[in-house]
């Protein structure tokens, strides 16, 4: 036992949650549970204007805005309900737990969605100690929301994450962040600085440019291969598909692509010949 304890290589993992380990965003869920039009439209404005971090204008809509003013607690409670998850999370925590010989990682969600989304989407999944998401203070009588306590969005993510690698005594380079859009920006740059490892599971331009790999799929187990290929050292894609295999699970398409992102457009006339002209009539 103290020689595994000894050879064993202890990783933090953290994982955004909307869109990252859900298919929704829990603004948009929320939205609808109170029959609210328009929240995209509020996050592009807000976005434009520059006033809150990327991934916090839900947390500024539920403070500031008079369509969002109604919710309370249960209300987010209940949207976690419907968040739609990818497949086996459950699986993947089970894995990252103790599922790959010589490495053991602690699982932590950090996202600018309100805590109680999080944990109610999550629930039986990841403990409620392990999210780290938008906390609230309410009003003790009417349960409206009185003021934030807390934003993991852009910066904030940076926070949350120095604050668990401090806890869990780790170094740097035994971080691991998955992400998937802009809110994300900072933690990965964040973390690739520090020889960390970072996954982008979208396309998204920037984050897909910045993550050191990444991975699409509907399931979350995918980020697995990352994990096994780069920081396990699984070089033979037949051992990892045993893996999954030993689990019940099938990789039936499993496509490597690189990704050059490109813009091409029609090249100006050139000013060339026109000042060789005028240099032809002043000579003569």
């Amino acid at each position: 036992m103290k020689d595994k304890l000894t050879t064993t290589k202890h990783y933090l993992l953290a994982s955004d949650f909307d869109q990252t380990l859900s298919f929704n965003d829990s603004g948009i869920v929320l939205s609808e549970l109170l029959g609210t039009s328009g929240f995209q439209e509020k996050v592009a404005g807000l976005s434009r204007m520059n006033l809150v971090q990327q991934g916090g204008e839900l947390a500024y809509l539920l403070l500031h805005d008079p369509e969002y003013r109604c919710v309370r607690k249960e209300h987010l409670i209940e949207a976690g309900k419907r968040i739609r998850l990818k497949q086996n999370i459950h699986l993947l925590s089970r894995f990252l737990e103790n599922g790959i010989e010589g490495h053991h990682f602690s699982f932590y969600v950090i996202s600018a969605a309100p805590e109680e989304v999080i944990q109610a989407a999550l629930e039986n999944i990841i403990p409620p100690e392990r999210i780290y998401g938008t906390r609230f203070h309410y009003d003790p009588s009417s349960g409206e929301i009185q003021s934030i306590v807390r934003v993991p969005a852009g910066y904030g993510k940076v926070a949350v994450l120095d604050e668990l690698q401090a806890k869990l005594q780790l170094s740097y380079d035994r971080i691991v962040y998955v992400g998937d859009g802009s809110s994300d920006v900072h933690v990965m740059l964040h973390v690739n600085h520090r020889e960390g490892f970072t996954i982008a599971v979208s396309e998204a331009k920037y984050i897909s440019q910045i993550a050191k790999r990444t991975i699409l799929s509907d399931d979350a187990l995918s980020v697995l291969v990352p994990i096994l290929e780069d920081l396990a050292g699984w070089r033979d894609a037949a051992r990892i598909r045993s893996l999954f295999e030993a689990h019940g699970l099938l990789i039936q398409e499993w496509d490597k692509v690189r990704t050059d992102w490109l813009m091409i457009r029609e090249m100006l006339p050139s000013v060339e010949p026109a000042m060789a002209m005028v240099s032809e009539v002043a000579d003569a």
